[in-house]
């Protein structure tokens, strides 16, 4: 009996291997439905079972010897004091950040043992001489925020400033300062046909008021406004002068102009027409005075 049910297993087995092994339409459907579909399954059952997640981010711009490496050193280490040379790429740190505060110090707040609820976040350098900003700019496009789920991407932006040099470096400053903020708006303006981006607003952190020369917040932040309206008419002269056609030049004009168009005068205040907020504080990375622009970001993440 048993050899019996033992041979007509095989008999069995030998039929189905034989079918399957002879050409026919239904093989080949079957096989390209294996094919087509169990990497899918594979890639499905991966993509939601692995926990990971994209943190949000806060990206650190400003003009070349504004302190954006060391004050990323500050937050890292605890510590400014060691030399820094100018990036050449953009680099991010992660970060812990305690959302419920309660904690009298930045240093205190950033540790992963702080009261409250922690979150993670990078905190991105990006590279501030004039030829190698782009790789700032590139990260406020649309298409970056695209990639993040919702709820995280990024969150902010802080520009340092030095303050203290201010006065002979506003014309830089403010350029840069300029193409970040267009970049914001047009990102902002951007869901006019999809769901508009998350709005991301900006810190203007003018570092190193502890030094004799340095421009208080207000007047760094009076100082900015005045050089972006100059450089608003600058641009929308040149771009009159520029040799285009007039049907063209009050599109043209129009996008490449900051805040409200056709203002005579520029301020902070109008890029919340693009629900850009736009804080200026001051503090000192060498002093350890950073604890506003910590909290700040805290509120972000």
């Amino acid at each position: 009996m048993d050899r019996i049910d033992t041979t007509a297993i095989m008999d069995e087995l030998k039929r189905i291997v034989e079918y399957i092994m002879t050409p026919s339409t239904p093989v080949f459907v079957v096989g390209f439905l294996i094919v087509l579909f169990v990497p899918l399954l594979i890639h499905f059952l991966i993509t939601h079972t692995t926990p990971y997640t994209t943190l949000s981010s806060i990206i650190l711009a400003g003009p070349s010897g504004s302190g954006k490496t060391s004050l990323l050193t500050l937050l890292e280490r605890g510590d400014a004091s060691a030399p820094t040379h100018t990036s050449q790429a953009a680099h991010a740190i992660e970060l812990t950040v305690s959302t419920d505060g309660g904690a009298p110090t930045f240093r205190e707040a950033a540790r992963d043992d702080a009261p409250g609820k922690h979150r993670k976040f990078l905190l991105v350098d990006t590279p501030g001489h004039g030829k190698l900003r782009g790789a700032a700019l590139g990260r406020l496009s649309r298409g970056e925020e695209s990639k993040a789920k919702r709820g995280q991407g990024l969150k902010g932006v802080v520009f340092v400033v030095d303050a203290a040099a201010l006065a002979e470096d506003a014309r830089d400053a403010a350029a840069y300062l300029y193409d970040v903020l267009l970049a914001l708006q047009r990102r902002a303006g951007a869901g006019k046909s999809a769901r508009r981006p998350d709005a991301v607003p900006v810190l203007i952190a003018a570092n190193k008021n502890d030094l004799f020369t340095a421009l208080p917040a207000a007047l760094v932040k009076s100082a900015l406004e005045a050089e972006l309206g100059r450089i608003r008419q600058s641009r929308s002269k040149g771009l009159l002068d520029s040799g285009v056609g007039i049907d063209d030049i009050g599109s043209e004009e129009q996008d490449g102009w900051v805040g409200e168009y056709g203002s005579e005068k520029f301020s902070f205040a109008q890029m919340r027409e693009f629900d850009i907020d736009v804080q200026v504080l001051g503090g000192s990375v060498l002093g350890g005075k950073v604890d506003k622009w910590w909290d700040w970001i805290a509120e972000l993440i």
